[in-house]
């Protein structure tokens, strides 16, 4: 079959990841399957917009857009899918690399008509240079990368990976936009969950609309000093209960917790069985790694927990926008 085209999302924020900026781009303008167009929105950062759009001025198939909308990455991306020429649109976390056949296998599930949304699978670079030994596999996703538990191979699921995703632009004519209000909001407490709940939200209004992850379709998202430590860790897992409750509340905690409730009584288990055989066995990191399990599970209990009290307190703070037509937008030039 002929290959879509592809409009490729890269959503920034600070001058301080330039050069993980212009890595990203770099990747996506060297797959094997060529992108239609690469799209750099900057989230209300001037001097960041000015810096990049004099860095690819004359550079065919790379866009530079301000985010048209309120602060985060859920207007980002809208900004990128109102804008966007492509039949699919896949987005990149501005510090991940993808490989040079990511494009390709995305493309491939589109064969099926009824595949509304592919990802990939989300290797972790530790600044380090290896993972801490501490740190649990099953929790991967703290740093934005696929976690132990998610099934192998090309197969359906609840809900793509935000860093490493693609959707068909009618998913977004059939659903509207990424929420505003979930998600990341530049450098204040790292939320997250916006593509769960549009998953959900597409599948509801697409009832025949299949999402899929395929782990041929690899990126290799860079994990600095900082998110190596515990600090952190325990952080974004409580940040992660604090957006399911805001997800919960959009979709119903039937679905919204739904992968959930497995990787908490299935997946979680295993790996404390895991710790301990390693601990007993006298292999580095078991106890590490066993600890980690069980303060990651109570944060994001404690997080769900005080989310669902301000979301019965205060009401909700998100909506859902319309995309606006593709000339909307402008580039910055």
């Amino acid at each position: 079959m002929t290959p879509r085209a592809f409009s490729v999302v890269v959503c920034v924020y600070t001058e301080e990841r330039w050069d993980d900026i212009l890595e990203a781009v770099a990747s996506v303008g060297s797959q094997s399957l060529p992108a239609e167009e690469t799209l750099v929105v900057v989230d209300h950062n001037p001097a960041l917009l000015s810096r990049l759009a004099d860095e690819y001025r004359g550079s065919p198939g790379v866009r530079v857009l301000a985010n048209a909308g309120p602060r985060g990455l859920s207007a980002g991306r809208n900004t990128g899918v109102a804008a966007a020429r492509g039949t699919i649109v896949a987005f990149l976390d501005d510090d991940a690399v993808a490989g040079r056949d990511w494009l390709r296998h995305l493309d491939r599930g589109y064969d099926d008509p009824e595949v509304m949304a592919v990802g990939g699978r989300t290797l972790p670079s530790w600044a380090s240079g290896r993972r801490p030994l501490w740190f649990p596999e099953e929790f991967d996703w703290v740093v934005g990368c696929t976690y132990r538990g998610l099934p192998p191979g090309t197969v359906r699921v609840r809900n793509v990976l935000g860093g490493n995703a693609s959707f068909r632009r009618e998913a977004f004519d059939a659903a509207g936009g990424f929420a505003t209000g979930i998600g990341r909001d530049g450098d204040k407490r790292p939320l997250g969950g916006e593509e769960t709940e549009f998953c959900i939200r597409l599948t509801r209004a697409r009832p025949r609309a299949v999402v899929l992850i395929d782990d041929r379709a690899v990126i290799r998202h860079k994990v600095p000093a900082a998110r190596e430590r515990f600090g952190y860790f325990r952080t974004r897992a409580y940040a992660e209960g604090l957006s399911k409750a805001l997800v919960a509340r959009s979709v119903g905690a039937a679905r919204g917790l739904e992968s959930e409730r497995r990787y908490t009584t299935r997946v979680l288990p295993a790996g404390v069985l895991r710790g301990v055989r390693d601990f007993l066995l006298g292999r580095p990191g078991g106890a590490g790694r066993t600890g980690a399990v069980v303060t990651g599970v109570l944060a994001a209990a404690a997080g769900y927990a005080v989310g669902s009290a301000r979301v019965r307190r205060d009401g909700v703070s998100f909506a859902v926008p319309p995309i606006e037509p593709a000339d909307a937008r402008e580039e910055v030039r």
